[in-house]
């Protein structure tokens, strides 16, 4: 296994572990879109994750595209070693445990927002 396939590896066990987490890795082909290697829904934030070997550094591509992403008001992090990752899972968990409470205030309406004093399935009023 490469150095970069080691890390991902042990990135792909801890993101297993957490709740309210969508992952997604795209496959590249040379087609569409340049991507990064990790696309995430972390309790409603949108995170990008690179992979790299240890001291890598993301490409020019790479960084266009996770300029795009924060300009957007995403999360990026650049992984390539026990450290960074740590940094990430950090805060990975602290948006879905954001969203873990947000949705506990939000239960006594059976999780749903209301919108213009409305309840879900209810006309606005």
């Amino acid at each position: 296994m490469t150095p970069e396939g080691r890390i991902k590896a042990k990135l792909n066990r801890a993101l297993a572990k957490l709740q309210r987490l969508y992952r997604f890795m795209p496959v590249q082909n040379g087609m569409g879109a340049p991507a990064l290697d990790y696309y995430l829904c972390a309790g409603g934030w949108f995170i990008a994750i690179e992979t790299k070997k240890p001291g890598g550094k993301m490409t020019p591509r790479q960084e266009n595209t996770a300029k795009q992403i924060t300009d957007a008001h995403g999360l990026v992090f650049v992984v390539d070693g026990d450290e960074s990752m740590a940094h990430a899972l950090q805060t990975i968990e602290a948006c879905c445990r954001l969203a873990n409470e947000i949705r506990a205030d939000r239960a006594v309406d059976g999780g749903r927002p209301k919108i213009n004093g409305a309840r879900h399935g209810e006309a606005p009023r």
